[in-house]
């Protein structure tokens, strides 16, 4: 993950996708890679988008799929170029307030979340971060253990211009519940209620955090 840039559906696609070369994907198919692979597009495919921009997003996301199987961050800084990650958004489904960590590098207040691993379940990411980052065990019962909400964003920052692919999961949660963020990546976390969040300066968070909202306010009360 990296510091997402304002979101410019126009300039998520091209140079950085991997095109049909498989070199990479070689070795990759011997370990059962395409099963993992199969996985996330079926779980990119499944999302009902919101609006037009995660209609693009996904269209984008899924073109991208279907053109490489190195989906996945390999070396840091950001090999490949363009790579999966999973936010972890904490909500408290009650008041559909949001838990956000004030990430050091990124100097955003963000959802928690990481790279997907290789092979890796993204659900299966968001419950490690969950327990890496906040000291929690994820219950991911709130939307069923699937993606809410996907994104394609170029990076600013720390280490800008790469693209994370990103899937939103729900996490359940409370305020009253005890939460340790880890003090190496995050200079604190706190709760945050919907209505906070709209008034407050978007240059604070991902910069499609208000556009999310929106739509689990939309799912979560229908």
């Amino acid at each position: 993950m990296g510091r997402p840039a304002d979101p410019q559906p126009s300039t998520l696609t091209g140079a950085s996708l991997a095109g049909p070369n498989r070199s990479v994907g070689a070795g990759l198919y011997e370990s059962g890679m395409p099963q993992a692979h199969g996985l996330v597009r079926d779980l990119v495919a499944a999302i009902v988008p919101a609006d037009g921009m995660e209609r693009a997003h996904q269209s984008d996301a899924l073109a991208w799929l279907d053109r490489t199987q190195d989906i996945y961050r390999r070396e840091k800084p950001a090999t490949p170029p363009k790579h999966l990650v999973s936010y972890a958004a904490l909500i408290d489904p009650r008041d559909l307030s949001l838990y956000l960590v004030d990430h050091k590098l990124a100097g955003l207040w963000l959802p928690p979340g990481g790279h997907v691993e290789p092979a890796e379940n993204p659900a299966n990411t968001v419950r490690r971060e969950a327990t890496e980052e906040l000291g929690i065990k994820a219950d991911l019962s709130v939307a069923g253990g699937r993606p809410a909400f996907l994104t394609v964003t170029r990076t600013i920052g720390f280490d800008a211009g790469h693209i994370d692919v990103s899937l939103w999961y729900l996490i359940s949660g409370n305020r009253q519940m005890s939460i340790a963020p880890d003090p190496r990546e995050f200079s604190g976390g706190r709760w945050w209620a919907a209505e906070e969040i709209e008034a407050a300066s978007p240059a604070l968070f991902d910069p499609h955090l208000g556009r999310f909202i929106s739509k689990i306010r939309s799912k979560l009360r229908t």
